[in-house]
Formats: structure tokens, C-alpha cells, sequence
């Protein structure tokens, strides 16, 4: 049998997702993407019609904390068409996670749109590992706001920010 050649890596991907929290399951997607991939952009959406523990610019800081040992990952805001911003920068591959059959639908559905708008994009799944299948950044921020351990659920500065955001929350919100 023929030996496999190494995958060749290829240039900028973007991985754009709300990010509300960065759970473990998103840096196992985005460090599976970088042994494809030479540079990784994670796209933070700023979605105005959704209501979000953190900021766009909290979460950006939150991404690039999570992930400073990694030089070849940027990390930028956007309010707007992912695929304007993809056509700006030269990008041609979309990057998104999967952790069960019922994300693909949303997902293929997603990405046949963006084809529509900018016919040079492809939009490359992973399923996720499968000891993060059934993580989710709603699910995360459920069990921080009930005071479960989320230690092991997302990186050390996003279990900080939501211990922080989770607890100020409560004490600013007043007897009942």
C-alpha cells in the first residue's frame, strides 16, 4: 500500500461563531484546523438581535486569551455578512463545528447560502471530539449560572470571566 503524503497546509480559514462562552470544544476544532491550515481567523459574530453574556469585544479578548501561545490565530469582531468580510480578506474556506446530526442541517443550510452570495467560498466541517460532543455554549453557561464545575468545559480565562460575569450578575440584580 501506498504511503499517505502529509496533508499540505493551506492558507487563512475563517471559524466564525458567537463564542458565548469559548467552550473546549471550539479549541479542539480551531487546533484540528491548524494542522490544516497555516492561519485560522476566529470571526466573533455581533449579532444585535441576540442577546449575549459577553460583548463582542469580551469575547474577541476572551478568544485571544484562551489561545495566546498560538501565533498563527487572530481573532477579530464582526457586525455584517461573513462573506463580505471572507471577500475582503481573500478567504476562501469557512470553518464550522458539528457535534451531533441536528447542527448539520442549520450548518448545510448556512452554507449553501454563503455559497450563493460568493460562489469561491467552501465551508469545511469537523465534528467536534467526541468527549466534547455534547458541550454547547448555552449548556455552559446553564451549569455556571447554577454553580456547576465548568473547569474542564472551557479554557481557564473563559471559567474566570463567567465565574465573574455569573456572580456580579446576581449581586447586582438585587433582592427579589
Amino acid at each position: 500500500m501506498k504511503a499517505r503524503p502529509e496533508a499540505r497546509n493551506m492558507g487563512l480559514i475563517l471559524y466564525p461563531g458567537s463564542f458565548d462562552p469559548l467552550t473546549n470544544g471550539h479549541i479542539d476544532i480551531m487546533r484540528r484546523a491548524l494542522e490544516r491550515f497555516d492561519e485560522l481567523r476566529v470571526v466573533v459574530a455581533n449579532n444585535s438581535r441576540k442577546q449575549t453574556l459577553f460583548s463582542a469585544e469580551e469575547r474577541v479578548e476572551l478568544v485571544k486569551e484562551s489561545l495566546a501561545n498560538e501565533a498563527r490565530v487572530s481573532v477579530v469582531a464582526l457586525d455584517g455578512l461573513l462573506v463580505d468580510y471572507a471577500r475582503e480578506v481573500g478567504a476562501k474556506t469557512l470553518l464550522r463545528g458539528l457535534r451531533q446530526v441536528a447542527d448539520f442541517e442549520f450548518e448545510f443550510n448556512m452554507a449553501a447560502m454563503n455559497r450563493h452570495l460568493y460562489p469561491e467560498i467552501d465551508t469545511l466541517f469537523m465534528m467536534t471530539g467526541a468527549d466534547n460532543f455534547y458541550v454547547s455554549s448555552s449548556l455552559v453557561r446553564s451549569v455556571a449560572a447554577l454553580g456547576g464545575d465548568i473547569d474542564r468545559l472551557v479554557p481557564a480565562p473563559v471559567a474566570l470571566a463567567l465565574r465573574d460575569r455569573l456572580t456580579t450578575s446576581t449581586i447586582d440584580s438585587g433582592p427579589e
